[in-house]
């Protein structure tokens, strides 16, 4: 078993109708968790890569009913290096 996560940021909260929906994606074979983060707008599904991918697995999500605005990196991007540290860290030969 390959276990893999992916990251969705919804655009509307999850109806009632939706969110049991999703509950009952855990009877899919391959689903091993869901979890909500309501404050930052967030899915993240948990599921096993040797049985699903993440096109399925987007489906499933759209078929409860959840409106996806965009798949998130769970590895947020580096920090900005400033414009004086890159200065110190490559000077430049006069």
């Amino acid at each position: 078993m390959t276990t893999v996560e992916i990251l969705f940021r919804y655009a509307t909260p999850p109806t009632e109708a939706a969110t049991f929906a999703l509950a009952n994606t855990r009877d899919v074979y391959g689903i091993r968790r869901l979890s909500f983060d309501r404050a930052a707008r967030t899915l993240r599904v948990e599921y096993d890569a040797t049985r699903l991918n993440t096109a399925m697995v987007t489906q499933l999500v759209l078929r409860a009913g959840l409106e996806i605005a965009e798949e998130l990196p769970l590895i947020p991007p580096p920090a900005p290096v400033p414009a004086a540290v890159e200065q110190i860290a490559s000077p430049q030969k006069p």
